[in-house]
């Protein structure tokens, strides 16, 4: 349903990273290799980017846009470079709107968070009974009305508890599982680290200058490693953990 890729490592630009490999976030937009779900993405793209010595909020560009239509960010993509950066592009679950407020990545002080994925039944009582486990503080930074915003004002309220990076994800997984079925690759990112499932989808990690976290591999490098379904990553920028989400507590 989505394509994305998470990126620590030495800086790079915008356009080395999406843009310019031979089967590079861009070309996912059109003809993704790998995805199970929807054949194209069509349905926007964002990029958050991190200067954590400016400040700790990303910065993000998105688009409910297709990304092969967008000159202004091809031209800003060569000359935006950054170590940590978080991009995707959508393909909305129906009858999810295509508007900028659903597109990913979604932000949140310092975080970004994106989801390949789709919660079924979320028009129904599954996503008003997620709804409703959403905290006030939380439900008021949603602005739209994708599964993907409830999910990340989830993995908030776990953060804001005190879980990791990791256990906030796993967690969010079993409160949905719960409720309904779903397919349930996520990403998070604080600029320092990197934490994603494969639930339901392709997932992939490369490790070499820097690594790299993403929906499925932008070139044909040997590098990249197939992550098993029902598993959970836990990356920075030196070292990739892969544990089954059934070892989560």
């Amino acid at each position: 349903m989505c394509r994305f890729v998470a990126y620590l490592g030495p800086p790079v630009t915008l356009e080395a990273l999406l843009l310019a490999p031979e089967h590079s976030l861009l070309r996912q937009s059109w003809a993704p290799r790998h995805q199970r779900h929807g054949t194209v993405n069509a349905d926007g793209f964002g990029v958050g980017w991190y200067d954590c010595g400016r400040r700790p909020e990303p910065a993000r560009y998105r688009t409910a846009r297709p990304m092969w239509t967008d000159r202004s960010f091809t031209s800003l993509a060569g000359v935006v470079a950054s170590g940590a950066v978080l991009a995707a592009v959508r393909s909305a679950t129906p009858p999810a709107p295509v508007e900028e407020s659903g597109a990913p990545p979604f932000t949140s002080r310092r975080w970004l968070f994106a989801h390949n994925g789709a919660v079924d039944g979320f028009r129904e009582e599954p996503g008003i009974e997620l709804r409703r486990r959403v905290s006030e503080r939380a439900r008021a930074g949603i602005e739209g009305a994708s599964d993907a915003e409830v999910l990340f004002a989830l993995v908030l309220d776990r953060l804001d508890a005190g879980d990791s990076m990791g256990e906030a994800l796993a967690g969010v997984i079993a409160t949905v599982e719960a409720v309904t079925t779903a397919r349930l690759n996520l990403v998070l990112t604080d600029g320092g680290s990197v934490a994603a499932t494969a639930s339901g989808d392709s997932l992939f990690v490369r490790r070499g200058d820097g690594i790299v976290v993403a929906s499925e591999p932008f070139d044909d490098d040997s590098c990249w490693q197939a992550v098993p379904d029902r598993s959970l990553v836990d990356a920075r920028a030196d070292n990739i953990v892969i544990t089954s989400l059934g070892e989560m507590p």
